[in-house]
């Protein structure tokens, strides 16, 4: 089967028809473990019967309004996800890279409100912080917050200007990365595209604090982390940094496509009408779905259960002893670790697996020689045992 798609990294030979739990199933009836979720997105898994039925049902009544106008399930979720977040405002929007464009307009804004001279915004508090191997999306403003040289092709300067990048996990850093141009400190909790780099906490809370002594805010960038991707509902509660800003996505309304930005505190109070829109943001049927994640979520034991399946899958692999690995490192089911070749044809493999009644394996990538695991949050044990013992004889190959 053939299309006409834009290319974009090289979609990998195989055409998906279906899915159920943690196994996708491809049009020739080959069945696969899914260890990457759609990059995060399906964090309850393929057809699952409250995610279905509520989209369905959903989109029998109205799928779309517009922001112009409220839904009752639009309110319904705005209300259940900033009482679940603590936050104090919620703008929906349509992906994660849209969620961070949000959120650098509010924190330049705030820069702006805080920068006054006789009563008027003089504009040069505008500087972001941000971190080296950090990603933050594709459009020309998210690229050129992310901190990795790779991402920054000249074909698509010039780039927004506006974004210094200081090493994560380094206090000499922090000594003369705030000055006063900086209006926000912007981080991911874990460095997902990066190459799942972890946070440490304390030098964490050490850059909120020298961001906010010197007038700024702080984003956290929780479109891949958040919604229980890491084993508590947002990433940042871990690290205890209590961001003024919080981009979401991927997970939020179980694989229909959204994103959202909230906000607290002086970023709350900044925004008026016209700051924010987008046409799709919100709509009814993304907002149903998203409800029904909320719930699942907070059924007890769902996210102490997502720390154990993650920590099993650390510990199953260090139990290999495998020379070909290393560094292995991640927090609930967000993790990866590095290979000694290439991890794209290592990926590539673990497909070509499927046949002869057996199963393949879908993993991903974060570098060159990394590879990423972001399995849906209901993953078995069973399905966590098969797909580790695939990739277990593709690496003993």
């Amino acid at each position: 089967m053939s299309g006409k798609i834009a290319n974009n990294l090289g979609s990998l030979p195989v055409v998906f028809e279906s899915g159920n739990g943690s196994v996708l199933t491809d049009i020739n009836g080959k069945t696969y473990i899914d260890f990457v979720s759609g990059i995060g997105v399906n964090c309850l898994g393929h057809n699952h019967p409250a995610l279905t039925k509520a989209i369905a049902e959903q989109a029998k009544k109205i799928i779309h309004v517009s922001n112009y106008y409220n839904s009752d399930k639009g309110l319904a979720f705005s209300e259940k996800l900033l009482e679940r977040t603590g936050m104090d405002r919620v703008y929906f929007c349509n992906s994660g890279a849209e969620a961070n464009e949000n959120a650098i307009k509010i924190a330049r804004k705030c820069g702006s409100l805080s920068d006054k001279k006789d009563g008027k915004a003089e504009g040069t508090r505008h500087t972001i912080v941000a971190l080296v191997k950090s990603f933050h999306g594709r459009t020309v403003t998210t690229l050129s917050a992310t901190g990795q040289d790779i991402f920054h092709n000249p074909v698509f300067a010039p780039y927004t200007p506006g974004f210094r990048y200081i090493p994560a996990n380094d206090y000499d850093a922090l000594k003369d990365a705030f000055d006063g141009t900086v209006c926000a400190l912007l981080l991911e909790c874990v460095q997902g595209e990066g190459g799942v780099n972890m946070i440490d906490r304390d030098w964490a809370l050490a850059a909120c604090a020298a961001a906010r002594k010197a007038g700024a805010v702080v984003i956290a960038d929780e479109v891949q982390t958040g919604i229980g991707r890491t084993g508590t509902f947002l990433a940042s509660e871990a690290l205890g940094i209590n961001p003024e800003i919080i981009s979401l996505a991927k997970g939020i309304a179980g694989g229909v496509p959204m994103g959202a930005t909230l906000f607290r505190g002086v970023a709350a109070e900044s925004i008026v009408a016209g700051d924010l829109q987008t046409t799709f943001g919100g709509n009814p049927l993304a907002c149903a779905a998203g409800l029904v994640v909320l719930d699942e979520l907070a059924k007890p034991g769902f996210l102490s259960a997502v720390t154990e399946k993650g920590d099993y899958i650390r510990s199953k692999i260090a139990s290999w002893n495998l020379p070909c690995i290393k560094n292995i490192r991640g927090r609930g089911l967000m993790m990866g670790f590095d290979i000694d070749r290439p991890s794209r044809d290592i990926q590539k493999i673990c497909l070509d697996m499927a046949g002869d009644g057996k199963p393949g394996l879908c993993i991903s990538t974060a570098g060159a020689n990394t590879l990423r695991f972001l399995p849906p949050l209901v993953i078995t044990e069973k399905e966590i045992d098969t797909g580790l013992e695939i990739l277990y004889t593709v690496l003993n190959q």
